[in-house]
């Protein structure tokens, strides 16, 4: 019962997985992958060269880096890689929020058509 209490009074959250990404890019792709990853609501802990190669470290949200291979192919000509893993799970901002559960609402009236 004092769960059932609680939960009522609760203020609701979504969280999402965060996911730290480290990419090897040529040095003239640089700014460009540096752009596509700030656009994708990521933000970059460090960069460290090495000899032509880039070595850029980053934490992304996961939704918005699941399509990244395609993106970094086409940013980089080819020459670019990465590789991630869980960090952490974050509060995911309250306009992106609102649009996830509106969609969530929206899925069962959909599901019956």
């Amino acid at each position: 019962m004092a769960f059932k209490y609680d939960y009522a009074k609760a203020d609701q959250v979504l969280h999402e997985p965060i996911m730290e990404v480290e990419l090897s890019v040529a040095d003239d792709a640089v700014g460009a992958v540096n752009g596509d990853l700030n656009s994708r609501r990521g933000r970059l802990q460090g960069m460290e060269p090495r000899g032509g190669m880039t070595s850029i470290k980053a934490e992304v949200p996961m939704a918005e880096i699941l399509t990244y291979s395609q993106a970094l192919t086409s940013l980089t000509g080819g020459r670019g890689d990465y590789h991630m893993h869980f960090l952490r799970y974050e509060e995911v901002p309250t306009h992106i929020a609102q649009k996830v559960i509106a969609e969530a609402k929206t899925e069962p009236e959909e599901a019956k058509v």
